[in-house]
């Protein structure tokens, strides 16, 4: 998962993202279903995400629908998570 890798574990880049405030936090998101990358179901949270992946989960009340952008290298400022993806829809209830 060093500088260059194609991939990166889907809860170290949720943590990246800042969803939850730990990486077991993120990964426990993940092993209780919910999430889908590409939309195949994924409960397994060394799942590989990669840069174009679109990531479709259930949070705060809404579907949110996230292409990545980047894996990023770090857990940053909001400002800086927020460059690693796009929203692709507004949330659906």
């Amino acid at each position: 998962m060093g500088t260059g890798a194609d991939f990166l574990r889907l809860d170290t880049w949720l943590w990246h993202t800042r969803l939850a405030k730990t990486k077991p936090a993120c990964g426990a998101l993940i092993e209780a279903g919910g999430f889908r990358l590409n939309r195949q179901p994924v409960t397994k949270d060394h799942a590989r995400i990669r840069v174009g992946d679109l990531l479709t989960f259930f949070w705060a009340g809404e579907v949110r629908v996230w292409r990545v952008l980047a894996l990023g290298e770090r857990r940053g400022p909001p400002e800086e998570a927020r460059l690693l993806y796009e929203e692709v829809g507004e949330g659906l209830p």
